[in-house]
């Protein structure tokens, strides 16, 4: 993305705006601020984003940009050669040129014969239990005999036919998400000239399983082809534990991140409360595998030596009222893993290793409880199933105390009307979430004006609309510092808003058309925050006559709380040189800040209602 800084005076009245010099100008010359001059990408195409006289034309290697803004912004697309490609932009007699080199991203296979680099799976030492499936894999040239020496066995690897790659989880947002197929491998670039295309590179995967406990070592690849032979040492040797003797180990992160695989690629599974406990049934690397399927880095938890079989039961259950929730007590013998399943009018909480023996519940009438219900699924699995009196969830948090898991569900905002049959957020708080901060600039606008500024901009005028509703607003940053990640999902869960808004500008993957590509998008995580996000997006494209860059489910670090409906706002994109000219005007900016806050108060209105 770009990520040129120039400093902007955000920090201003809304009432003074209109004086100040709008950061949509062109400056008086030529001005590229993506990509760098030295720029490295596998797209097989780069945008030029970038400013100049307007009554001037500009021309990248002799061709005229044909489409500019009315303030001479510019964002053409080119297609790029794998190796080097130069491009010069001139004006007048101003000049600039660029180098971007395409890589490519496709396995590349080496002179002669040899396996791909780095291709050897697996990668890392794993551990696993008798009985289950292990499987080696390596990239080689077509129509090759690729073997396995492993423990006194040789395992045979076959090739995977269907040999397709998927684009990283961003491709949706360019609809660019399908799979494809691994193409022929190149040679080193060499001149700035174009490779040669050599060998298709084949994967190649063959499986075993071992039923005794034991170190097996790192597997020994072989490849033959064409009567020549090579070997290759793998990286990760493979152990097989004994189930009668599995760790157990204790998270100590105030919420252990469990994912579905070994690695942070791997999508998020319901977080673990500080205390949780359970065995090791596998490793890779430096991610543990727990009893009940999630795996956690090895860094989030202590080994317990000595300790118990992580497993426990449960009898009676009895509810509480606090300030703002309902917090419902589950006793247990040791804090065990969970998972967390929300629905339209249900909140479903798992317990894992945990042997129902619930004869006995204390629920009174509650405000958003009607009904708890649960189920043995399993030997080792509960699950409690809330049936709720609204379909809109407002937020929850999950802890240990000592053995005992409470959690908390969170009461609807009560509302105090300020006037009659009119919106208020009277009795609401609203935590505004500038995006980004120096020295993270977040996106670059054609004239360098940078992301977090604006977002800064931005959540202060929306602040003041809010506040004029009735509103309580909270603000992660009041002004251009850096604010960790961490810190703003903190002040999201420790303060406990009615409703959370992370604010952001929008830019695209080198692949992307930032000329044709413009609109607001909303992100969401929890489904407590799905219909605030539809409501949100609907109501800020139609009402501000905006296009539609979709709503997405997002595994964002700012829509991951869980303590109140929390989404994130993309208002547009900074490398359209006509959205941006909307972004950064002052009029349009009010109306923006206006509909929000005036979104905000119907969506509360019939949420509380409902």
């Amino acid at each position: 993305m770009p990520n040129k800084s120039i400093w902007f005076p955000t920090l201003i009245l809304s009432s003074l705006i209109s004086t100040m010099p709008s950061p949509a100008y062109a400056a008086s010359g030529l001005q590229v601020v993506y990509p760098p001059r030295i720029h490295e990408t596998t797209a097989d195409r780069i945008f030029f984003i970038g400013t100049a006289n307007p009554n001037l034309p500009v021309t990248i290697n002799g061709q005229a940009i044909e489409q500019r803004s009315p303030r001479g912004h510019f964002a053409p697309s080119l297609p790029l050669t794998l190796g080097e490609n130069i491009f010069t932009l001139q004006q007048q007699d101003q000049q600039i040129q660029i180098k971007v080199t395409r890589t490519s991203d496709q396995p590349v296979l080496p002179e002669g014969i040899g396996f791909s680099n780095d291709s050897l799976v697996p990668r890392q030492t794993i551990t696993r239990l008798p009985g289950e499936l292990i499987c080696l894999e390596a990239i080689a040239p077509p129509n090759a005999t690729v073997t396995a020496q492993l423990a006194n066995q040789t395992i045979s690897l076959t090739p995977i036919t269907a040999n397709l790659q998927l684009p990283p989880n961003s491709s949706v947002l360019t609809d660019q998400n399908q799979p494809s197929a691994i193409v022929a491998a190149v040679a080193a670039i060499a001149g700035g000239q174009d490779s040669t295309v050599r060998q298709v590179p084949t994967q190649y995967q063959g499986c075993l399983v071992a039923n005794i406990p034991g170190n097996l070592g790192i597997p020994q690849f072989q490849l033959n082809l064409n009567g020549q032979t090579i070997s290759q040492t793998g990286t990760g040797s493979i152990e097989i534990i004994s189930p009668a003797r599995l760790e157990v180990v204790e998270v100590i992160s105030e919420q252990g991140t469990a994912r579905t695989g070994a690695s942070s690629d791997f999508s998020r599974l319901t977080p673990l409360p500080q205390g949780t406990r359970a065995r090791v049934t596998g490793r890779q690397g430096d991610w543990l595998r727990l009893d009940y399927g999630g795996w956690i880095r090895a860094t989030e938890v202590r080994i317990v030596p000595n300790a118990a079989l992580p497993s426990s039961t449960i009898r009676s259950i009895r509810s509480r009222r606090v300030a703002g929730a309902t917090e419902v007590v589950f006793p247990l013998e040791t804090p065990v893993p969970i998972a967390v399943q929300q629905g339209d009018r249900t909140f479903t909480l798992t317990l894992f290793n945990t042997t129902a023996q619930t004869d006995t519940i204390r629920l009174d009438d509650d405000p958003v409880i009607s009904r708890l219900d649960w189920q043995q699924l399993n030997p080792g699995r509960v699950d409690y199933t809330f049936n709720l009196k609204s379909a809109q969830q407002w937020g929850y948090s999950l802890r240990y105390e000592g053995t005992s898991l409470i959690l908390s569900l969170r009461h609807p905002p009560a509302l105090r009307s300020r006037v009659a049959d009119s919106p208020s957020l009277a009795g609401v708080t609203v935590l505004l979430d500038p995006g980004h901060g120096e020295p993270d600039t977040g996106a670059t606008g054609p004239t360098g004006y940078p992301e977090k500024d604006i977002t800064l901009l931005m959540s202060q005028l929306v602040r003041e609309e809010l506040v004029q509703r009735g509103a309580t607003v909270v603000m992660t940053r009041e002004d251009d510092r850096e604010i960790d990640l961490g810190d703003r999902v903190r002040q999201i869960n420790e303060g406990k808003p009615t409703i959370a808004l992370s604010i952001h500008y929008n830019a695209l993957p080198d692949s992307g058309d930032a000329l044709n590509t413009q609109g607001i998008s909303t992100f969401w995580y929890h489904p407590q925050a799905h219909s605030l996000a539809v409501f949100l997006h609907n109501y800020l494209v139609e009402n501000l006559g905006r296009s539609s860059y979709g709503v997405y489910w997002n595994n964002l670090a700012l829509t991951r709380p869980q303590a109140a409906p929390t989404i994130l706002l993309e208002l547009g994109f900074m490398i359209n040189p006509y959205e941006f000219e909307w972004i950064t005007d002052p009029e349009s900016q009010k109306k923006v800040a206006g509909a929000i806050a005036d979104g905000l108060s119907e969506w509360v209105r019939q949420s509380v209602r409902e």
